[in-house]
């Protein structure tokens, strides 16, 4: 059959690696794509936002499935008009997607469904959420509403740092998604990534990883969208599986169905494991980016033919198998990022690094030109290890990711640092 995926960045080239291992395949084109998607399928100029343009080109190429790999397609309804057009998709609805549209829509279904979370307040007025960050005090986090790539959370630690947060937020700095704010407890405890299949009705346990948000070396700096992430996060035992899926995953699909919008797709829980078990700290409606790129390599079912299911509605309940290997995953980013990134500079020696046994590296923000690769965004390559324990991938990482030749890239050197702590004993 043939496949369009959507995307640009690491996880689609991680889902596009995955895709066409796939016996089923029969074609895969990727729209937009980057440098490395055109090794393992077509790429497309094709704009998602365009939808009257996807439908077009899937009916033209005889398209099966679409699968949607970032966050804007979804919340912006393309899974619906596929839908209307007759198209299967995996990837929620629009309605669907406002789990990770709205931090605040979240934060409501959680109370109302005693799903574990934060204690929040949630405010469209800055006087008001000034207020109640002031009696609370600090520490706590501020989260834009909207979508911020990853960015809009500020974990502040002082009063000041927060009403600094919440004054930024209404002054524009993540445009309409900090137009509301909601304010949240700090949760002590050890975040995770959670990741389940759903098909409307049912979701079943996919895969589990911990990824690194803060820019710098120990957890220091600003929040960017990942910086690395290794699978399967030990932390995530059994019963916590359980518990999270249980009091969790379930009755957010129950409660997504009774509010008309049944969840198809991903569903990514961010957890904080908690002296008193397992919170939800936000949801994403896809694969995590980099958390994809150290997922997929360690799938041994056909990642299409679990998308199709879910697509179709009819996940058997069968939990997908996994090796037993660890893989651990480092993101090569622009200098300024997460900021300005300083874009253009050439990139060399990635031929190298990906001719390191047990590596794979993937493109998140690179162009050609002519024979020349370069930057063209904040996170720029990711370079993926397997080994026998996390600390083995890493090493077999940052063995790789030091082949490239980039001045204009930076990246930590201590991704995995927790895991590889615990396997020292």
């Amino acid at each position: 059959m043939n496949v369009l995926l959507i995307g640009s960045g690491g996880r689609e080239h991680a889902i596009a690696h995955a895709l066409a291992k796939s016996p089923l395949l029969t074609r895969l084109y990727v729209a937009p794509g980057n440098p490395g998607t055109e090794q393992a399928a077509e790429n497309v100029d094709l704009d998602a936002g365009d939808h009257a343009a996807v439908l077009r080109f899937c009916k033209d190429m005889g398209v099966a499935l679409v699968v949607v790999g970032p966050e804007q397609p979804l919340i912006g309804g393309l899974v619906d008009a596929l839908d209307r057009a007759g198209i299967l998709a995996f990837g929620p609805t629009q309605a669907a997607a406002r789990l990770e549209g709205s931090k605040g829509f979240t934060k409501d279904l959680c109370r109302e469904y005693a799903i574990p979370t934060a204690a929040y307040g949630r405010f469209s007025e800055k006087d008001r959420a000034l207020a109640y960050v002031r009696e609370k005090g600090a520490p706590i986090v501020v989260k834009a509403d909207g979508l911020a790539a990853g960015k809009g959370v500020v974990v502040a630690t002082t009063l000041d740092e927060a009403e600094r947060a919440v004054e930024a937020m209404f002054a524009g700095l993540f445009g309409q998604s900090g137009a509301e704010v909601v304010v949240e407890e700090f949760l002590e405890g050890e975040e995770a990534s959670f990741f389940a299949i759903c098909d409307g009705e049912r979701a079943v346990p996919f895969a589990t990883a911990q990824d690194h948000k803060r820019v710098g070396d120990g957890d220091t700096g600003p929040n960017t969208g990942g910086m690395g992430a290794y699978s399967p996060a030990s932390v995530v035992t059994p019963e916590i599986e359980r518990r999270v899926m249980a009091d969790i995953i379930e009755p957010t699909m129950r409660a997504m169905r009774e509010k008309g919008a049944p969840f198809k797709g991903v569903l990514y829980a961010g957890l904080m494991l908690t002296k008193d078990g397992p919170k939800l700290i936000e949801y994403n409606n896809r694969f995590g980016d980099p958390e994809a790129q150290a997922i997929l390599p360690r799938l041994e079912d056909d990642l299409l033919a679990i998308m199709l299911a879910a697509a179709r509605g009819a996940l058997d309940g069968t939990r997908p198998r996994f090796s037993d290997t660890a893989a651990l995953t480092v993101v090569l980013a622009a200098r300024g990022y997460p900021g300005t990134p300083l874009t253009g500079s050439e990139i060399k020696g990635v031929a190298a690094a990906e001719a390191t046994p047990d590596v794979i590296v993937t493109h998140a923000g690179t162009r050609r030109a002519g024979e020349r690769l370069l930057a063209a965004g904040g996170r720029v390559l990711n370079v993926t290890a397997l080994g026998a324990s996390v600390a083995e991938a890493q090493a077999k990482a940052y063995a790789a990711v030091d082949k490239i030749d980039w001045p204009g890239g930076f990246c930590r050197r201590d991704i995995g640092w927790r895991e590889v702590e615990r396997e020292r004993g």
